[in-house]
């Protein structure tokens, strides 16, 4: 969707409820400067056009027992569109990968999975991951330390761009 069809109250209120999705719409609505009817079509409307595609809580995944979390590179061995389709589906399926990205380059797909345990993740690796078809090639790197996990987009760093703008 271009862009342009963005006034900036729209773009302050995605930036809003990417800050804070719990607010009420009146609060949504004192925080953007509207009153609360309008503000409401306009967070519908986001929602419909696809802008805002859920509301969730940011859990912690560590305090509820999640401990091990890693990042694996695969490689396919038949990049064909249907052989990408299926194993996308496959990661649809698995409990433990909870982003599934594809990717330009040496590796086809990052995924980012959690586990309770080390074992929890290694009996995942051995008997699903590699025992897929089409899997060619499997590289983990397991997280040590995750300092900055900011989900959402900069939305200042757009409202800079967009001012620049002629």
């Amino acid at each position: 969707m271009p862009l342009t069809r963005l006034d900036s109250i729209d773009r302050l209120i995605l930036a809003e409820l990417q800050a804070d999705g719990k607010m009420t719409n009146v609060e949504l609505a004192r925080r953007v400067g509207i009153s609360a009817p309008p503000c409401l079509r306009r967070v519908r409307a986001l929602e419909e056009q696809g802008f805002i595609k859920g509301y969730h809580a940011d859990v912690d995944s560590r305090a509820l027992g999640f401990e091990v979390q890693v990042f694996a590179m695969v490689g396919l061995q038949s990049q064909a569109e249907v052989d990408l389709r299926q194993f996308e589906d496959l990661c649809q399926g698995w409990p433990l990968v909870r982003e599934c990205h594809m990717l330009n380059g040496e590796v086809d797909f990052m995924l980012k999975c959690v586990a309770p345990d080390l074992s929890s993740f290694q009996s995942f690796l051995t008997g699903q991951l590699l025992t897929t078809p089409n899997v060619g090639s499997v590289k983990t790197s397991l997280v040590i330390r995750a300092e900055k996990d900011e989900p959402g987009v900069p939305f200042d760093v757009l409202e800079d761009r967009l001012s620049q703008r002629p």
